[in-house]
This record gives structure tokens, sequence and C-alpha cells, in this order.
């Protein structure tokens, strides 16, 4: 049985709502474990959902820094690969506080039906760290790590 558009939609609308609340309990839940991400400089997977959320928590000093008021998406592609397995491309959309655009992003998602629901396996990301860094460039917001 193929995974409708609905539940894709479904999905995609709970993780964004989770991105805007800054939620990284209810982020990380959407997410299978081990879970993957890739992009171009750095592959890596997450064991567990404690971690997920941890490192998604690190990350919010800069979004908030950088102005992020909420997160949108536009669904863009789908691809039916098992019964239980699609890939999906999605065209993230990062709004300020007043709803005005920050910039944009597109990641692809291979999503699993598991017996709690869908749930991302792997995300690659193919522009996003590009975009982040004109973004922090262009507010002058610093996105290098603090030293240890």
């Amino acid at each position: 049985m193929d995974i409708d558009t609905a539940r894709i939609t479904d999905y995609f609308d709970r993780y964004a709502a989770s991105l805007t609340r800054f939620d990284a309990e209810a982020s990380a839940e959407l997410w299978s474990t081990p879970g993957m991400i890739v992009d171009d400089r750095f592959s890596g997977a997450v064991d567990s959902r404690e971690e997920m959320a941890t490192g998604l928590k690190q990350a919010y000093p800069v979004y908030r820094e950088l102005g992020l008021g909420s997160v949108d998406y536009e669904l863009v592609e789908e691809n039916q690969l098992s019964d239980a397995l699609v890939l999906v491309r999605v065209r993230w959309l990062f709004l300020d506080g007043d709803d005005e655009f920050l910039t944009d992003s597109n990641s692809y998602y291979l999503l699993r039906d598991e017996a709690a629901g869908l749930r991302a396996c792997v995300c690659i990301e193919t522009d996003s760290m590009q975009k982040l860094q004109a973004l922090a460039d262009a507010k002058g917001v610093d996105l290098t790590p603090p030293s240890t």
C-alpha cells in the first residue's frame, strides 16, 4: 500500500511546527533511529532521539540570532520506493517573526512507514549550508563554532 500525499503532508506539517516551536524533542520524535544526515561535506548517524534533540538544541541560539520566527515548507516531489518507503523532496522556507522570507533550503528525506507512523531515516541536505552561510553573512552573524 502506497504512502499517500496526505500522510506525507501531515508529517511535514508536524515537523515544521516542531521546528517553529524550537521543540527539539518533538522534532526528534519524527525520526527513526538511527537517523542519518548527509550533505556535501558531512555524513553522520544519530543513534538515539536524545542525541538528536541535543544536537538540535545546540543550533537554536544561532537560528534565533538569525531571526528565525517560523518554518514552513513546500512538498516538491515524492517517489514511492516500496510499500513502506518514500523519498520526498522538500523546500524548507525560513521566515522571520513577521512571516517575511529569510532563506530557503532543499532537502530529500527517506521516510519509512513504521508502527508509530512516518519517520525520517535519512535526510540529504543539498544547499542548506550555503544558504545559511549567505543569510549569516547578510546579517553579520558568525557561524564559526566556539572553540573548546
